[in-house]
């Protein structure tokens, strides 16, 4: 009676020690299938002779993004930088009502330009977007009164696909006031854009900022504006996207307004896919911070870039700065790009 006593509990033991194993490797798949986690890093080098020149080893991103699926129509997005003083990027979440309506509320890029909603990783220029996009959609922080960076804000968007994704739409309320910060004043922004694709390899459309920003510093293109000042701030684009096996093409014009001043700038940037894993870049790119002071500067851009691994590459490029005001300088580049 013992032994069987015995064998009853050793194979009870057994039957748990499967079922908790059985449950533990369900548990892992589940959360294979519901969490991505992914990252990349871009590492390089400058060499600029502007004003007394410099010369730089430097990290420009280290990112880390995780994606959680709760269920078929609903996803939380996370992406956090930690390249100089860390920060979130982004975080929000998103509901798919129907194939051609979903709803995303957060913090996450703003629907304005072609270039700002597209990630560094396959933007082909180091310094990743043109002059006008870095300042009308608060990307880099030149735009004094605007002040942000990164080209994020908070708010609500409701985006999708029509006509069998002959159209594509994004309609966004968001703060204006630009990454991590809450709103400065009662106004919001309005945001939105409208791509059509009448080919395969084409797509043309148009986007649009219309609000009312709060300074968060001076300017000297716009001195009457002062910090904490509410003033108008609009800006909208038109462009165009080729895309063939021989070559990619992308261009847009930009214009925006600021208080009583107006920008307005222009790019076209081209990537020959001269080999199966080398690309030849060349870029135009021209802006107008101000039509007042009539201060333009145009870059003209040559380089390569080597897909070594998917998604991982090593780019060597040229600008030549070409300023209306102040002398002209010379931009030497590479980078390193991996990814996971």
């Amino acid at each position: 009676m013992k032994r069987i006593l015995l064998s009853f509990a050793f194979l009870f033991s057994v039957l748990i020690a499967t079922a908790q194993d059985a449950c533990l490797n369900d548990v892992v798949n589940t959360l294979k299938v519901r969490i991505s986690l992914a990252g990349y890093a871009q590492v390089g080098y400058t060499y600029d002779d502007a004003d007394d020149g410099s010369n730089t080893f430097d990290i420009k991103r280290v990112i880390f993004m995780a994606q959680g699926k709760i269920t078929d129509r609903w996803l939380c997005y996370f992406m956090y930088s930690f390249a100089n003083t860390g920060k979130i990027l982004e975080a929000y979440t998103e509901y798919k009502f129907l194939p051609q309506l979903t709803a995303r509320i957060g913090q996450f890029k703003t629907m304005y330009t072609i270039e700002n909603p597209m990630s560094p990783c396959y933007v082909e220029l180091i310094n990743c977007y043109a002059q006008s996009v870095n300042y009308l959609a608060g990307i880099n922080g030149s735009d004094p009164l605007y002040g942000s960076s990164s080209g994020r804000d908070m708010g609500l968007l409701i985006y999708g696909d029509l006509f069998g994704k002959l159209v594509n739409y994004n309609l966004a309320l968001m703060n204006g006031q630009g990454i991590n910060l809450k709103d400065k004043n009662n106004q919001k922004d309005i945001v939105g854009s409208l791509m059509v694709h009448p080919l395969d390899w084409l797509s043309v459309g148009g986007s649009f900022v219309k609000g009312k920003g709060c300074a968060v510093a001076t300017s000297t293109l716009n001195p009457d504006i002062q910090v904490g000042e509410n003033y108008t701030r609009n800006r909208w684009s038109a462009g165009a996207v080729i895309k063939t096996k021989p070559v990619d093409v992308r261009t847009e014009y930009l214009a925006g307004k600021d208080g009583h001043v107006k920008s307005d700038g222009y790019y076209v940037t081209a990537s020959a896919h001269v080999f199966p894993k080398v690309d030849v870049i060349a870029s135009y790119d021209y802006f107008n911070k101000s039509k007042v002071l009539d201060d333009k500067q145009t870059n003209y851009v040559v380089g390569l870039q080597y897909w070594f691994y998917p998604k991982c590459r090593v780019q060597a490029q040229y600008t030549y700065c070409n300023r209306h005001i102040g002398e002209n300088s010379n931009l030497l580049q590479a980078q390193l790009q991996v990814r996971f």
